[in-house]
């Protein structure tokens, strides 16, 4: 019986330790739509050499090494937001989200209009290695922040598009 519920125990853990190899997009969208990480390699691929990783202290946590991936605004292209005018897009913020419950926020502005939205990866390769097969799965970067490490999104899966109240 011990060696049945050890067994249990394990199939659950292991289980809830598994990446998921998506992004769901949703919110004030007119269709959500959801990209596997087989997709994002059909999208032009970024290259960065390293990227050194900051706390909010701006203290050094790690370095990423030889990452490739995809852009976040090539990826929200497909996210169709009904507006009137190009300037209502302004009022619409991006919510950013990990397996784990990490949130981080950009506004549209920041990936449509800005240098940050130039910079901004969804990492699908480390060090030659695909990301969706480490343990942190599909990161999300900003290496445009001062703090690389506040935006820095482990197993990301999913992008909520909200409009401000």
């Amino acid at each position: 019986m011990k060696k049945i519920a050890a067994f249990l125990l394990f199939v659950c853990l292991s289980a809830s330790a598994q990446t998921k190899n998506s992004i769901a997009v949703e919110g004030a969208i007119s269709k959500p739509f959801s990209v596997s990480f087989d997709e994002l390699k059909s999208f032009k691929q970024v290259g960065l050499d390293s990227l050194v990783i900051l706390n909010h202290k701006k203290e050094y946590k790690s370095t990423l090494k030889k990452l490739k991936g995809v852009l976040l605004r090539d990826v929200l292209e497909k996210a169709d937001i009904s507006v009137n005018s190009p300037k209502f897009l302004s009022e619409y913020y991006l919510v950013v989200t990990a397996d784990d419950g990490y949130k981080v926020v950009f506004s549209w502005n920041e990936i449509f209009n800005s240098p940050t939205g130039d910079k901004t990866l969804i990492v699908t390769e480390i060090d030659g290695k695909p990301s969706s097969s480490q343990k942190e799965g599909i990161l999300l970067i900003t290496p445009t922040d001062k703090a690389t490490g506040r935006r820095y999104v482990k197993n990301f899966s999913k992008v909520v598009i909200q409009k401000i109240q």
